[in-house]
């Protein structure tokens, strides 16, 4: 099993676009052996992230198929991007579907590979309780380390960009999530 990472740019940046993208994914998905397993909307409806479980690790199919599901829908697709789920146990995500309220990306440094991430991520997990009144929930990060995905619940921006600092990580881009 893989988990694959689209990202998507609506055509249509409204509530009814981006779930036409996500039932596009998920249909694609689902005729190729494969399941959603979790889309986040950010708030404007202008992207739209996708992690897919895919048996195996041939995206060929997959990714032809949710290319052509959202043609229509979209102006911009990017992936499958092979991401590794940190911070949380995919069975939860599994039977959860969790929602989020911030999203931050992370351009991973090219020095920085997947065991120096994943070192650095546990030593620094600790420090987010230097920001009690934000959650870290999960983070998927491309296995090629170029980037991650961290999401988390917290009560503004500001907050998300303390714990960030509390944890010594950069933000490159913050993006605030739509409600389901």
């Amino acid at each position: 099993m893989s988990l694959q990472l689209f990202e998507v740019v609506p055509s249509n940046a409204t509530r009814e676009g981006a779930q036409s993208v996500i039932e596009a994914i998920a249909s694609a998905a689902e005729q190729n052996g494969a399941q959603v397993l979790e889309s986040q909307v950010t708030e404007g409806q202008g992207r739209v992230f996708t992690v897919v479980e895919l048996d195996g690790d041939d995206t060929t199919a997959l990714d032809q198929a949710i290319r052509n599901g959202v043609a229509d829908q979209s102006t911009e697709v990017t992936g499958p991007d092979q991401v590794r789920l940190v911070g949380a146990d995919i069975e939860d995500i599994r039977k959860a579907k969790p929602s989020a309220e911030y999203l931050v990306e992370w351009d991973i440094p090219a020095e920085i590979d997947m065991e120096t991430y994943l070192g650095r991520k546990k030593a620094n997990a600790p420090k987010y309780a230097e920001v009690p009144e934000v959650s870290f929930l999960r983070t998927y990060v491309r296995e090629d380390t170029v980037k991650c995905l961290c999401f988390y619940n917290a009560p503004d921006e500001d907050a998300v960009v303390r714990a960030r600092e509390a944890v010594t990580t950069p933000i490159d881009r913050l993006h605030h999530l739509a409600g389901k």
